[in-house]
């Protein structure tokens, strides 16, 4: 059973998942690259340490390691340094959002030096990853048996499965969060609509009545309903939305597998568009209807109509 956890990664989720780990009665030893994240770790009363060798000298046993860093090449560096290190039998999870094609390669890289990996999908938010995370993990299953209880300690109740071989917990995850894009499209289109109606409506008290009984009560629905009462008209904000990754990737396996998902794929494309704002490709448009069809354009002050 694990005790011992070594977690790298000290970013928005992975301080407060060690956090959760300790307050669980892990014994945790954690590392990050940037100096400013070790020292509040330590002033928090972790134990982080500037190097991965000082980490690794202080585990015994079959070495768990939780990886809570950015998709990417920075998974790749992460393992190579930690190799030479490691015995066979030891474990490397992956709870960051990495691509699951990637998981899959890591998996049978490690495999044939017979390091044991699990990719784990974590959701929950900030919040979740210091009071319980929802977590979705693949992998052998006797290795995701040797770590369940790490799994279910540090989960909300019922919020952990085991998805099945290599990739899968990644995959599971990176579906999610283009159900996740999908879902927020449409809460934003919708209280656009509410917010330019004729009607004088408290946004913030709408999205409460909705989370109180109505179908579409939600996270989400409470999250913007916190959001509308700080700033009810979010005069503060500007409309720009970054996409993370998670919700290409669906979209671009949906292609390859000749899967339908189009309010997915929209609500990526409209996160691309938040970040153009007067685009040339809208112009155009503009201009097409008027040639073909008459319709009034609006212009910028001394265009030409």
């Amino acid at each position: 059973m694990v005790t011992q956890i070594g977690l790298i990664g000290l970013g928005k989720m992975g301080f407060p998942l060690a956090q959760n780990m300790i307050a669980n009665g892990f014994e945790v030893y954690t590392h990050d690259l940037l100096p400013g994240l070790l020292e509040r770790a330590r002033e928090a009363g972790l134990k982080a340490y500037k190097d991965t060798d000082a980490l690794l000298a202080q585990l015994s046993g079959r070495k768990v390691l939780w990886l809570m860093i950015p998709a990417g090449p920075a998974v790749d560096h992460a393992i190579e340094k930690l190799l030479p290190q490691l015995q066979p039998g030891d474990i490397l999870i992956d709870g960051g959002n990495s691509y699951f094609e990637d998981s899959v390669r890591r998996y049978r890289y490690l495999a044939e030096r017979q390091i044991d990996f699990l990719d784990c999908g974590t959701s929950g938010g900030v919040g979740g990853a210091r009071h319980g995370v929802c977590t979705m993990i693949g992998g052998k299953p006797e290795v995701f048996a040797y770590c369940e209880k790490l799994f279910q300690t540090i989960s909300v109740p019922d919020g952990y499965l085991y998805t099945g071989e290599a990739g899968s917990g990644h995959y599971v995850k990176m579906i999610h969060n283009g159900i996740e894009y999908g879902m927020m499209q449409a809460i934003g289109e919708g209280f656009e609509m509410l917010h330019k109606s004729r009607y004088e409506l408290d946004l913030k008290a709408v999205a409460n009545v909705w989370n109180h009984g109505s179908v579409i009560r939600s996270w989400l629905i409470e999250l913007a309903g916190n959001a509308l009462g700080k700033d009810p008209h979010l005069s503060g904000l500007r409309g720009i939305v970054n996409a993370s990754g998670e919700g290409q990737w669906t979209v671009e396996t949906a292609l390859r597998e000749g899967i339908s998902i189009p309010v997915i794929t929209l609500s990526l494309l409209m996160r691309y568009r938040s970040q153009e704002g007067d685009t040339f490709s809208g112009k155009l448009l503009a201009a097409l209807r008027r040639e073909f069809g008459g319709h009034q354009v609006q212009v910028k002050e001394g265009g030409k109509g």
